[in-house]
């Protein structure tokens, strides 16, 4: 996907993984606003990690879960000049719901919006998070503005198929990592070493550093927020509509710069709440990357 601005996204079938937002900058260059990393897998094929991608989960009243994961391209539309729109599908017929996943690519934004149908005669729970990998030059060159008075939960590292976290991520807290993180992980948590009341807190930091390992889901962040990178001397203003929660996570600055672990990641999320849809009933959620470098 490309725009006349010079802005480009690249999207992978049939993962729907976006591993790249290139963005046009003040200084007349484009930046890649996304963090991949390419690795070999046990069969010697190409693993690819980061980028933007979706972590979600369907449960019926029989506890089936569906995870959708195999992506269709149903439709293209737009033009180069305004924007581009690019919608893909997940369908599963048995269990008659639909997920679709609809990317947009404006002069200054790129939107992922989540589409979930229920075609069900009984109500169907939905939890999951759009995780983006946003790369910087090092965490500790890496702020994060407007979080101040937000209430937050730190929480282990959750992973899609496409997450990154370093092996020795809080080992000393012994972290449980799961191949997604649900309520199975929040109940281990609760019930595990440390207690809840200790893992509360509220953000006292408008102009927070992100240089220090965390994992947190805020419960009352606002809609809009920014990250700034010192180092590369850009930010990206990050939003949501639908999801209550924001998930946030940061390697810590001990990484190399510019290597493997100059990310932060940042998640729409309706984890801690999980989305009830009833019969026939639609849920849209949404998240955009919004360069104001231009």
């Amino acid at each position: 996907m490309g725009l006349e601005n010079g802005s480009t996204a690249t999207v992978m079938l049939p993962s729907g993984l976006i591993t790249s937002y290139k963005a046009p900058m003040w200084h007349g260059g484009s930046v890649e606003l996304l963090h991949t990393s390419v690795s070999e897998g046990d069969e010697g094929e190409a693993v690819i990690q980061g980028g933007v991608s979706l972590a979600l989960n369907c449960e019926d009243d029989d506890e089936v879960s569906w995870s959708p994961s195999n992506w269709t391209l149903r439709d293209i539309s737009g033009n180069s000049k305004d924007s581009i729109k690019v919608e893909l599908i997940s369908t599963d017929t048995e269990n008659m719901v639909e997920t679709r996943h609809i990317l947009t690519l404006q002069e200054d934004v790129l939107s992922s919006e989540i589409v979930v149908s229920n075609s069900k005669s009984s109500p169907l729970k939905w939890t999951g998070s759009i995780i983006s990998h946003l790369t910087v030059s090092s965490p500790d060159a890496t702020y994060a503005l407007g979080l101040e008075g937000s209430n937050f939960l730190s929480i282990p590292p959750f992973l899609s198929d496409f997450g990154i976290v370093p092996p020795d991520f809080d080992q000393e807290n012994g972290s449980y990592i799961g191949q997604l993180w649900n309520q199975m992980g929040l109940d281990r948590l609760f019930n595990g070493n440390a207690r809840e009341e200790e893992m509360e807190g509220e953000e006292d930091d408008g102009y927070k550093q992100l240089d220090e390992q965390m994992s947190r889901i805020y419960t009352s962040a606002p809609r809009f927020f920014t990250v700034i990178d010192r180092g590369r001397r850009n930010s990206v203003h990050v939003g949501r509509d639908g999801f209550d929660e924001l998930y946030m996570f940061s390697p810590g600055s001990k990484h190399e710069i510019y290597g493997e672990y100059s990310y932060i990641c940042v998640g729409q999320s309706a984890m801690l709440k999980p989305i009830i849809l009833g019969p026939g009933q639609v849920w849209r959620g949404s998240q955009h990357l919004h360069n104001p470098n231009l």
